[in-house]
């Protein structure tokens, strides 16, 4: 009876407070009623919005103003654009590491935000002031200054050094708003990641349209003002929301990943032990805020760091030295580490296909009737916005129809895993690479039949499909390969996670620079013609992207067969009465392993 009433006070301690290893704004356990959840990751969707507006304002049209204000050619430019996209989503690898070791999420998030907001400055600076001005006069400009060049170049990149800041610690520092442990918080944190990337389409319909919009009919310094007083204004209310969240202590997510290897190293003559259970783990009453992983069996070489020797004395107060002797959870984290590298590798395809949203899609329909009516014409970016809506359809329909519907199929938590999840994103990437094939077809052959006006004649919704596929395709894809890199690694690590997503895409546009100039020589070489002409209408866009949806094709075979042999974080489960079991962390708790 007394054993039970001890179960019953442990399980109402744990619904008033939070035992998750994360404290409140005064460094104290957090108060489960007051902190965390909705309440406290509004204001941190919030600042996401913002980020949103300003990236997608950007991004969307920075073709246009290499073209039109830079007078870069059409090769030149989309370059540069996928070399500043690149950069700014590789940006977060280092973001990620320095906030999950040194500064914690809160912290870099507002120092990255201050720097992105520096940035803004700047580039409204070299649009507005006289000296920092593309040409010193309002008449024709053939070539921008030098100084402008200059200044808009380094504004653009300290948006990008600011968004390495930002990414990575904003979407980890909301999913760590709730708790893994607590049933209703963990169902509420699988919708985060859904509202999560509605809330960012929905900057990025704002950007890409009312942002675009003063852009083309106002000027590009008003639209920059636009950006800076939003920027400022969601860097104050995030910090208002301070109260209400859940911070967690950061420390070394690296080192003892290097530790395994090292005691694996030196242990590698060790002969395994017959039982799983006799190697070495801390125990629960140790770690009691912690979360310990299950032993599984794939990369046994690794298993040996944790054996113990005759001679390690890890009873009483003597710690035991981490080189010589790692824990079961610290060598399963190296293991879920490796195991994510294929899985890195087989999306970089589907990252290729995102990168067109922003530069070629945007360049065709510059080239294509926009008119609305008889005096609204539709900015080239603007377009772009229907991939949100895309993806907004799609997450709302997932979150609410699909999911409720799969979960009373499958009986799992989540409905379908988070890698098939992905693979159908991949599917549909593939597809609107062959629909943008075969739009462009069409539009190369209005253009050479009416010279005099080009594709000026062919709607501009034509290229709808292609980029509501690729929205589709992103509200599959994207959104799982957020939720997967935040939850399959290593908890110390989740900013470095949601980094490595990111990386997907800014691997993805750097791989596109690159594929150009790879079949830019060969084309050149073979047919005496580029595939990549000074214009589009000299070029050849719809077997470029026939090519990349093959490659994709391709890719998705070596995807699924690297994710059917993926497996999923196990990880202990708590229990009441001081029993530990494991769960399938993606399947859900009612899973076991």
């Amino acid at each position: 009876m007394e054993h039970l009433e001890k179960g019953q006070q442990i399980e109402v301690d744990e619904q008033k407070w939070v035992y998750d290893s994360s404290y409140d704004h005064r460094g104290q356990t957090p108060l489960r009623a007051s902190t965390g959840s909705w309440k406290a990751s509004l204001f941190i969707i919030g600042i996401e919005f913002a980020e949103r507006i300003s990236y997608f304002g950007i991004a969307t049209s920075l073709i246009i103003y290499l073209t039109k204000v830079i007078h870069q050619d059409v090769k030149t430019s989309a370059k540069s654009a996928y070399q500043w996209i690149g950069v700014t989503t590789l940006m977060p690898l280092i973001g990620g590491v320095l906030a999950d070791a040194y500064l914690g999420r809160f912290t870099t998030v507002l120092l990255s935000s201050t720097i992105y907001l520096m940035g803004l400055i700047l580039l409204t600076m070299s649009s507005m002031i006289p000296s920092l001005k593309p040409c010193a006069s309002k008449e024709l400009c053939l070539k921008p200054r030098k100084i402008h060049e200059i200044a808009f170049f380094i504004a653009i990149y300290l948006i990008s050094v600011g968004t390495g800041g930002h990414k990575p610690c904003l979407e980890s520092f909301g999913a760590d708003q709730f708790d893994d442990d607590h049933p209703e918080e963990r169902k509420k944190k699988m919708s985060f990641f859904n509202w999560w990337n509605a809330a960012l389409c929905a900057g990025l319909v704002l950007g890409s349209t009312l942002i675009v919009y003063v852009q083309d009919h106002v000027g590009w310094g008003e639209a920059d003002i636009i950006l800076t007083m939003i920027m400022g204004s969601c860097i104050v209310i995030f910090v208002i929301g301070r109260p209400f969240y859940r911070y967690r202590k950061p420390g070394s997510p690296l080192k003892p990943m290097l530790q395994v290897c090292v005691a694996a190293f030196n242990k590698r003559n060790l002969p395994y032990p017959s039982d799983p259970n006799e190697l070495h783990e801390e125990s629960r009453s140790e770690k009691a805020h912690e979360r310990l992983l299950c032993h599984t069996e794939a990369l046994k070489f690794l298993d040996k760091a944790a054996i113990i020797e005759e001679h390690e004395d890890i009873s009483g107060k003597k710690q035991e030295d981490p080189w010589r002797l790692s824990t079961v959870t610290k060598v399963e984290e190296m293991k879920l580490l490796l195991n994510m590298i294929p899985i890195w590798l087989t999306s970089l395809a589907f990252g290729i296909c995102v990168a067109q949203s922003t530069t070629f899609f945007i360049k065709q329909g510059a080239l294509m009737n926009r008119r609305i009516t008889h005096r609204f014409t539709l900015p080239p970016a603007s377009i772009y916005s229907l991939a949100a809506f895309g993806m907004i359809i799609l997450v709302a329909v997932y979150d609410r129809i699909l999911i409720p519907l799969l979960r009373r199929i499958t009986r799992t938590e989540r409905g379908i895993n988070i890698l098939q999840r992905i693979g159908i994103g991949m599917v549909f990437s593939a597809i609107a690479m062959i629909v943008s094939a075969i739009v462009e077809k069409k539009r190369l052959t209005t253009a050479q039949n009416d010279p005099s006006h080009g594709s000026a004649t062919m709607s501009v919704f034509w290229l709808a499909p292609q980029f509501i596929l690729l929205g589709i395709a992103d509200g599959f894809a994207l959104v799982g390969l957020q939720e997967y890199f935040y939850d399959q690694v290593p908890d110390s690590m989740r900013s470095l996670g949601i980094a490595l997503y990111l990386s997907v895409i800014g691997a993805g546009n750097f791989l596109s620079s690159f594929l150009i100039t790879i079949v830019d020589h060969v084309t050149t070489k073979t047919s005496k013609k580029s595939w990549f002409g000074k214009d589009l209408n000299s070029s050849r866009l719809d077997k470029f992207y026939m090519f990349l949806a093959a490659i994709t094709a391709a890719n998705l075979c070596v995807y699924v067969f690297v994710a059917s042999r993926y497996s999923y974080k196990n990880v202990q489960k708590k229990s009441v009465v001081g029993v530990a079991d494991c769960y399938d962390g993606d399947q859900g708790h009612g899973t076991r392993a």
